[in-house]
């Protein structure tokens, strides 16, 4: 019973040891848990938002249907150094996607949808009410078919009011909780950059794919849809940014839906088959790795960033258990007098550090923890999570940091020569 209590008495020893050090050397410890603290928070703030990103994103593309895909006219993604001229970046000479191309590729047997989008930003205004820039989604009166949501009350836009270029539109939860003060919106009329536009539809966001054009109603922030042909005859709108959402038919393939659509465009475009696309196709596997490829780099910033928190944390543990061990030379002697090893005297100190990383662990790990909360009730699209591993990880990182940077002033303490030690003032 005695050998299993030993141990245990030792880490409490150990324990209240390391706490008695905190209040001695402030300074020092503020240091080794401020560092240790902003390295463990780094990862789990960064793991918990980076978490619910992903499952954001996984619920967002699944909402567009497995096999639809995108259709820009200059590639997306990616770290290309790009200074404005056509030598660094040709894709800037590339045209426009056209409505007739549109209705080209709405033609093939393999397509079942073609959305025409353009993501844009205006002015807004009702009474007295004014919301001075936000986002602005243009649509093909298809997109309803693409994208994730709800409309209640009220409805879409038809093909005859889209023809016709009515000015109408559809706006958000959280467009018509700050411009109508969440009052119902239906038949009010209010500007977009001073144009009289009628509202038709509350649109309530479920889930649309983050970074891709069917961003519809985009959950977190004010946002208002209009008919494509509207917003081209009423609205001041950048027509080359132009993109669109390609639906497949059932039964048909990514691969043979893509085949198609860029075979149509080459040939209404004149390329040759020598000359490379002067548009870019972008698959959900594709978006998948342009995403990956983002916050992989972004990860990695993190991971640096934990790294340098948790090299000032264990540096900051030498110097406290340096000085520790400097001024209980004596008690070290007493205690290897009385029939104390040397492991008996390493396993206290790295008790003692690793406490000490602990302490700096814990507070990151709240901090990092109340970070999800916040990005979770901030946006609600993003269901940030502190995992139990996520939780785990931090928690042996610490441990580690105190076991690693602790090695060496327990090795001194554990190795001092027990006379030498007793005759130390």
């Amino acid at each position: 019973m005695r050998s299993l209590l030993s141990p245990l008495a030792q880490i409490f020893d150990g324990v209240g040891i390391a706490f008695d050090a905190l209040k001695a050397n402030r300074v020092r410890a503020l240091l080794t848990i401020m560092g240790v603290a902003l390295g463990v928070f780094v990862v789990v703030a960064m793991s918990s938002v980076v978490q619910g990103i992903n499952e954001s994103f996984r619920r967002d593309v699944e909402a567009a249907g497995p096999t639809s895909f995108f259709v820009y006219r200059r590639p997306i993604g990616g770290f290309n150094v790009c200074d404005g001229t056509d030598e660094t970046c040709p894709e800037r000479r590339n045209p426009g996607i056209t409505l007739d191309e549109v209705a080209a590729l709405d033609r093939l047997p393999t397509i079942r949808a073609v959305t025409a989008h353009i993501g844009s930003g205006a002015s807004f205004r009702y009474k007295d009410r004014l919301i001075p820039r936000t986002g602005l989604e243009i649509y093909s009166p298809n997109w309803t078919e693409v994208d994730g949501g709800d409309i209640y009350p009220g409805r879409s836009f038809t093909e005859a009011e889209n023809a016709a270029g009515a000015r109408v539109a559809l706006v958000n939860d959280k467009m018509a909780e700050i411009l109508f003060a969440g009052s119902d919106p239906l038949g009010k009329v209010f500007l977009i950059d001073g144009v009289q536009f009628t509202v038709i539809g509350f649109y309530h966001y479920t889930a649309s794919p983050m970074g891709t054009p069917t961003s519809a109603g985009g959950g977190d922030s004010p946002k208002a849809i209009v008919p494509f042909e509207s917003a081209k005859r009423s609205l001041n709108i950048w027509l080359k940014g132009n993109n669109l959402i390609v639906k497949p038919r059932t039964g048909v393939s990514v691969e043979e839906a893509v085949d198609d659509v860029t075979a149509t465009l080459r040939a209404r475009r004149g390329l040759h088959p020598g000359q490379p696309n002067n548009f870019d196709i972008v698959t959900q596997d594709r978006l998948w790795a342009i995403y990956n490829k983002l916050f992989g780099t972004f990860f990695v910033v993190g991971l640096a960033l934990s790294s340098v928190g948790l090299l000032v944390g264990g540096v900051g543990v030498v110097a406290i258990m340096m000085i520790s061990v400097t001024e209980r030379t004596r008690e070290i002697g007493v205690r290897k007098a009385l029939g104390a090893t040397r492991w008996t005297i390493l396993w206290q100190f790295l008790v003692e550090a690793v406490t000490l990383t602990g302490v700096g662990a814990s507070i990151g790990l709240v901090l990092g923890i109340l970070v999800a909360i916040g990005v979770r009730t901030a946006w609600p699209s993003i269901p940030a999570t502190t995992s139990w591993s996520t939780v785990a990880a931090s928690l042996t990182m610490s441990a580690f940091t105190g076991i690693v940077f602790g090695m060496l002033p327990a090795i001194r303490a554990a190795r001092l020569d027990p006379v030498v030690a007793l005759r130390y003032e």
